[in-house]
């Protein structure tokens, strides 16, 4: 079911038009699907029913907006954070403190203490050094940290090398060939649960093979630690399938997903865990937009709209692809170029692309918009932070505020001395 889908010529989100929420909340803005996260979490979780005991987190930083952190809460999702933001975030949300499982290579001292403090589920280790302070911090506060080690285990998910996670040259994790004599010495550790091990190898991934190959060299690992005597009960797996952009994508459908890992990891006797993200918000939003322009160019004309490269970076960093559509399509063509206001050539979301003809005044939708659109989003150019609208049926509500430039101007100080 799509839930931005046309009616009478116009498209709307669920049961409210989207002409409406330009009227009443102005552009740029995203707009979100509640029933479209609802359906796509219930998917993912149905499909990974065969694989048995499972714990869902959802990866934060996706979408991390209060509302829908809440919505997914209420899915039973736990979540996974990569710093204490993400963390307070997900305890605002009412996603309880055992749900939650914190990730990411450079988590600080201070971190590591709030997520003692609020009792979370598990820390996956990035390095030795971390473990060690880790268990130290636990020791000083009369707790024990639950943890897992994180290897890196050098396969090549095939994704953009800019989301790349699991090959040897990347950040993430320890080199699996270390990770045996590595989870000894920190499992030796007053202070620390080391109960297993992790990995995740990139993001938006449409052929699961690169994950089969990585959860057979995680097999293997895990019958050498427990030959060595190590209890193992939970390995988690990471995220990364991928999502449609556009025509021609082919994602792997979760019903495929969790037969394989249903395949791969019988016998493991653990819980698996594992950290869904762009798969459950990614096609639930899309960002709003008003053409301003329509510029001629040498080649093809400049569509030129009300978002930009602050509210949406994905296309200036990834040269990533959002499918652009008029929100009263007429049925004509046209073939141009689309970008946005900001002072910059990487301003721009397609070139040379077929799309509805538009003219000054009309609005558009960039779609597939709800993951990793309004948490990246920034002020540059002065320009006001993009708010954020979740759409329930026939109601929607405002659920981040458009901050304006006024407002974060107020927020900076001029020092006595240049007064």
């Amino acid at each position: 079911m799509d839930h931005f889908h046309y009616r009478d010529g116009a498209l709307w989100c669920e049961d409210v038009p989207l002409a409406r929420i330009a009227e009443e909340v102005g552009t740029p803005v995203y707009v979100y699907s509640a029933g479209a996260f609802r359906r796509h979490a219930r998917v993912f979780r149905e499909a990974l029913e065969p694989a048995g005991d499972v714990h869902l987190a959802y990866a934060i930083k996706a979408n991390p907006n209060l509302a829908v952190l809440r919505l997914l809460a209420a899915e039973g999702y736990g979540a996974d954070v990569v710093s204490g933001g993400e963390m307070a975030r997900a305890l605002a949300a009412g996603i309880p403190a055992a749900g939650i499982v914190f990730s990411g290579v450079g988590k600080t001292e201070a971190e590591l203490a709030r997520g003692l403090d609020a009792g979370i589920g598990q820390f996956n280790l990035e390095l030795e050094e971390e473990g060690v302070v880790l268990a130290r911090l636990a020791r000083e506060k009369g707790v024990t940290a639950r943890a897992v080690l994180r290897v890196n285990p050098d396969v090549d998910a095939g994704t953009h090398a800019k989301i790349s996670t699991g090959k040897r040259e990347n950040k993430f994790g320890v080199p699996i060939d270390q990770a045996p004599a590595m989870f000894a010495r920190l499992a030796a550790l007053p202070g620390l649960d080391l109960r297993g091990v992790a990995i995740h190898i990139g993001s938006q991934l449409f052929d699961i093979a690169p994950l089969e190959a990585a959860y057979a060299r995680v097999k293997r690992l895990v019958d050498d630690l427990r030959a060595a005597g190590h209890r193992i009960t939970h390995v988690d797996l990471g995220g990364g399938l991928g999502v449609r952009y556009k025509a021609g994508d082919v994602p792997t459908e979760p019903a495929d997903y969790g037969a394989m890992v249903a395949r791969a990891t019988r016998g493991w006797d653990a819980t698996l865990m594992f950290e869904p993200g762009r798969v459950i918000a990614g096609n639930a939003g899309v960002l709003l937009t008003r053409v301003i322009w329509v510029k001629p160019g040498v080649v093809h004309p400049y569509i030129i709209v009300d978002a930009a490269m602050n509210d949406l970076a994905r296309p200036a960093l990834y040269d990533a692809w959002h499918d652009f559509d008029a929100v009263v399509p007429t049925g004509d063509r046209m073939t141009a170029n689309i970008a946005g206001p900001v002072c910059e050539t990487g301003d721009t979301f397609a070139m040379a692309r077929e799309v509805d003809a538009v003219k000054g005044g009309d609005l558009a939708v960039f779609r597939t918009a709800g993951a990793y659109g309004a948490t990246m989003a920034s002020t540059y150019n002065s320009r006001a932070l993009v708010p954020e609208v979740l759409v329930d049926g026939d109601r929607y509500a405002v659920v981040a505020d458009r901050i304006s430039a006024e407002t974060i101007l107020a927020a900076e100080r001029v020092p006595e001395w240049l007064a």
